[in-house]
């Protein structure tokens, strides 16, 4: 016997596994197929217009109709124009979760960057009036980046070139490439020079974090800038500056603490402590919470830098054992993807599974899968005709502050190490 139809409930019978004509009392696309299209062609004939659809919550977008392109359009009406669709729509809205909500008075930037954003010249076409602006208050940058961004404050010149130029002929001219930047290698070899001469001086004698380290690196790229009357050039320079805190993830994996290491066979006492890096970027986190604020991140690129900034919240509740619930905002620009297991590529939604991101928070992450270089300027852009430059938050001046709240609750929280009760070497087991 054929089995019988269920009840839809009112009164109509459908088969198993077909769909409900629509939820909204009208035919849908699943419907009977030939009374949808002879309604259709009833509606041409009369001359109705189509209405079909228009209620669903799926169809509340914006229509595509976008503004032709003339050339007098600026970025910003380029961007909310014609950026409608795909990646050209992911970047319209980081530009948009940006300026109307990251750069409120009450939150708190913290920006990564990896890839070599700074040779490419970035550092000063964007970065730079970023922090003047206001629009990042703390960095997590890799070494490379800063080392290469000294170049500028130095005055050395970079290259645009070919990258389909022969390697080989290259270093029997003595040119370094960095895809289609090159440069000549004495600009390594006088950047090496002036890291080891500041380094070598008392005030670098102790070990410190990265943010104290940069800060005064800052302070001595900007006397030469000076010197040099060459405007601001570089990063570190504008950063100190700003009193804008800059961290490194990996501190000897650049030129910059392979210098380090190198003096350290002479005797010199400079240590980068990534202990105090990671204390104190949480404590940046936590200050932005407890003081009625939000954080939000920005994420250029991917690597260690992205995992050194997001990492601050399961700092703050899984290690310190601290109440909180993640980053209230997260936009990222890469060209990693999610399905190779790679933190670059990790999406927000997974952060979630770790408390780096408020789940709360959520429909307030951007990723927009492109090449940086090509999204920076334009969201820089974006940023200075849609929104007020902010004042500086100086958070490198309040890094005692920041640290004491952070050490407070932590003695609150109870989450202190156990006390050691034996001293066998082995370590209970887990059955």
């Amino acid at each position: 016997m054929p089995k019988k139809s269920k009840s839809n409930g009112a009164g109509e019978g459908r088969d198993r596994g077909g769909f409900k004509s629509s939820r909204h009392g009208k035919a849908s696309a699943a419907g009977p197929k030939a009374q949808q299209k002879l309604a259709a062609e009833e509606r041409e004939k009369a001359g109705v217009k189509h209405t079909a659809h228009e209620a669903s919550r799926f169809l509340k977008g914006q229509r595509i109709d976008p503004r032709r392109i003339d050339g007098k359009e600026t970025v910003a009406e380029l961007i909310e124009g014609t950026y409608l669709a795909y990646n050209a729509a992911r970047l319209r809205e980081a530009c948009q979760l940006y300026t109307e909500k990251m750069l409120q008075p009450d939150v708190t930037v913290g920006l990564s960057i990896t890839g070599a954003l700074t040779p490419a010249g970035l550092g000063m076409s964007a970065l730079i009036p970023l922090i003047e602006a206001g629009f990042v208050d703390w960095i997590i940058s890799t070494g490379a980046n800063l080392y290469h961004d000294t170049h500028f404050g130095l005055g050395l010149a970079m290259h645009r070139g070919n990258a389909q130029e022969s390697d080989v002929v290259l270093r029997e001219e003595g040119v370094v490439r960095i895809y289609d930047i090159f440069f000549d290698y004495d600009v390594l070899l006088s950047t090496d020079a002036f890291f080891r001469k500041i380094i070598t001086g008392k005030e670098f004698q102790r070990p410190m974090s990265s943010a104290v380290f940069h800060n005064l690196c800052g302070k001595y790229v900007r006397e030469r800038e000076k010197a040099l009357g060459i405007g601001q050039k570089s990063l570190l320079s504008a950063a100190y500056a700003a009193g804008v805190p800059i961290y490194t993830s990996s501190p000897g994996d650049s030129s910059i603490g392979m210098n380090i290491a190198a003096l350290a066979l002479d005797g010199n006492k400079l240590v980068l402590d990534p202990n105090q890096d990671v204390n104190e970027t949480a404590s940046i986190v936590l200050d932005a919470k407890r003081g009625g604020g939000k954080s939000g991140v920005m994420i250029l690129g991917g690597g260690s830098p992205k995992n050194f900034i997001l990492q601050t919240e399961p700092q703050i509740q899984e290690v310190l054992g601290i109440d909180e619930k993640g980053h209230d905002f997260f936009l990222q620009i890469t060209d990693a993807r999610p399905d190779t297991g790679g933190l670059s590529g990790a999406t927000p939604a997974e952060a979630v599974s770790w408390g780096k991101i408020d789940p709360d928070r959520l429909p307030d992450a951007v990723v927009c899968y492109l090449d940086s270089t090509v999204a920076l300027p334009l969201l820089t852009s974006y940023a200075f005709a849609r929104h007020e430059v902010r004042p500086l938050k100086r958070l490198f001046d309040r890094r005692e502050a920041m640290m004491s709240r952070l050490l407070e609750e932590y003695e609150k929280s109870s989450a202190g190490p156990p006390a050691i009760d034996h001293t066998d070497s082995k370590l209970p087991q887990h059955r």
